[in-house]
C-alpha cells in the first residue's frame, strides 16, 4: 500500500476503535436519564445484553475477518452501530432498548475486530504491536470522553442522533478506503487450533478480568458519582456525574498516548500490566471506602489512567508471539472470553446495588482487580517463552 493509502486506512482503524468506545460507554452515559424515561430498574440488564451479544458475536467475527478481510466488517460495523443508536432513541419499552443493545453489540464487535487487528499492522510500521495498540486505543478513550460529555451538554435523544451521525461519517470513509489484503490460505479450522496456545489462553484470561473492570467503570461510574453528589433527583448531580465519567475517559486517553511514546513497549508489556493492575486495585478500593466526592473523582481518574495501557498491551504482547495472518482469530478468541467478564460483573454490581448502594457493590469490582494482578504475574512468567515462530498446520 502507498503511504497515502496507509494514512487513510489508519484513519478508519482509529475511527473504528473510537466507535467502539462510544458503544461500550453509551449505556453508562444514558443510564440515569434512561432509567427514568423507560422505568428500568437495573440498567445493568442492558449492559448484560450488550456484552453477552458481543461475546457470542466476537467468536464468529474474528475468523470472518481473517477469511474475508477488513472492508466488509467495517462497513457492517458502522451501519449496525448507527442503527443501534437510532433504536435506543426510538425505544418506547425495555424490550426495544434490549434489541438495540443486541444490535450495538454486533456493530461494536465488527468495529472492535477491524480496529484492533488493523492498528498493529498500519501504525509504527507494524514493528511494535503493543505500542501501536496503545496509541490506537487512545481513540477508544476519546470515545469515552466525547459520549458522556455530549449527554451532559444536550438532551439524550439529540445526543444519540449525533452519535449515529458520527457512525455514518465512518461508513463514508470506509467506502472510500483501501485495506490490506488478508491471507488467501486461511481456513476456519485454524481458529480452533490457536485456542490451545498458552499465550492465547493466558491473554484471554487477562482480558476476562480487565474488560469486566472497564465495563463496570463505564456502566457504574455515573450512577456512583450521582449517589456521591446528591442523588438522581438532583439534576446538577446527574450532570456533574456525567462530566466525571468524561474525566475517566480523558485519563484513559491520556495514559494511552503516554505509553504509546515508549519505544519497544512490547518487551516490557507484562511488567507494565502487572503494575497497572496493582494501582487499579488501590484506586477501586478508595472508591469503595471514601465518603468524599473529591476523593471519589480522583480515584476514578486514577483508575482511568492506570487502566490505559492494560488492554492494548495484553493484545500487543500476545500478537508479538503470533503470526499476523491469525490476528483476527486470536483476537476474536481473547476478546470473546474477556467479554464474558463484562457480561456478568456489571450486572452483578447492579443486582447488589438495588438493595444497597453502588459504592457498597464495588467490592465485586475490586475482586476482579485482584484477579488481574494474579494473571498479570503469570503473563510475565510465560512472556519469556515467545511463540512467534509457531505455525498452525
Amino acid at each position: 500500500m502507498s503511504s497515502n493509502a496507509t494514512r487513510t486506512t489508519s484513519i478508519v482503524a482509529l475511527m473504528a476503535v473510537f466507535g467502539l468506545g462510544i458503544c461500550f460507554v453509551i449505556v453508562g452515559a444514558i443510564s440515569v436519564d434512561y432509567q427514568k424515561a423507560l422505568n428500568i430498574e437495573n440498567i445493568g440488564d442492558l449492559t448484560f445484553a450488550l456484552f453477552l451479544t458481543s461475546a457470542i458475536v466476537q467468536l464468529v467475527i474474528g475468523p470472518l475477518l481473517d477469511k474475508f478481510g477488513y472492508k466488509p466488517l467495517a462497513i457492517g460495523g458502522f451501519i449496525v452501530g448507527a442503527a443501534a443508536m437510532v433504536g435506543l432513541e426510538m425505544a418506547g419499552s425495555f424490550q426495544m432498548a434490549l434489541v438495540s443493545c443486541v444490535l450495538l453489540g454486533i456493530g461494536a464487535m465488527c468495529l472492535n475486530t477491524v480496529g484492533n487487528t488493523l492498528i498493529p499492522k498500519v501504525l509504527f510500521g507494524g514493528n511494535d504491536p503493543a505500542r501501536a495498540a496503545n496509541f490506537g486505543n487512545a481513540f477508544f478513550g476519546l470515545g469515552l470522553v466525547v459520549t458522556p460529555l455530549l449527554f451532559s451538554l444536550v438532551d439524550w435523544q439529540t445526543a444519540l442522533f449525533l452519535l449515529a451521525g458520527l457512525f455514518v461519517v465512518g461508513l463514508l470513509l470506509t467506502l472510500a478506503t483501501p485495506f490490506p489484503a488478508v491471507s488467501s490460505g486461511y481456513q476456519f479450522s485454524m481458529a480452533v487450533k490457536v485456542l490451545g496456545r498458552p499465550a492465547v489462553l493466558l491473554g484471554a484470561l487477562a482480558l476476562f478480568c480487565y474488560i469486566s473492570l472497564e465495563a463496570s467503570m463505564n456502566t457504574w461510574s455515573k450512577p456512583y458519582m450521582t449517589e456521591m453528589l446528591g442523588g438522581a433527583d438532583n439534576p446538577t448531580a446527574v450532570a456533574n456525574a456525567g462530566f466525571v465519567l468524561s474525566l475517566f475517559g480523558v485519563a484513559m486517553m491520556t495514559g494511552r498516548f503516554i505509553t504509546s511514546a515508549v519505544k519497544n513497549l512490547t518487551a516490557i508489556g507484562a511488567k507494565l500490566v502487572l503494575g497497572a493492575a496493582v494501582l487499579s486495585a488501590v484506586a477501586i478500593f478508595l472508591m469503595s471506602q471514601t465518603s468524599s466526592p473529591a476523593v471519589a473523582v480522583a480515584a476514578i481518574m486514577l483508575t482511568g489512567l492506570v487502566f490505559a495501557p492494560i488492554f492494548p498491551t495484553i493484545i500487543g504482547v500476545t500478537f508479538a508471539k503470533s503470526e499476523p495472518s491469525l490476528y483476527g482469530s486470536i483476537f476474536g478468541i481473547m476478546f470473546s472470553v474477556g467479554l464474558l467478564g463484562a457480561t456478568f460483573v456489571p450486572k452483578i454490581v447492579g443486582n447488589l446495588s438495588a438493595g444497597a448502594t453502588v459504592q457498597q457493590s464495588l467490592m465485586i469490582v475490586l475482586g476482579m482487580a485482584v484477579g488481574l494482578i494474579v494473571v498479570a504475574f503469570l503473563l510475565g512468567v510465560t512472556g519469556r517463552r515467545p511463540e512467534a515462530s509457531a505455525k498452525v498446520s
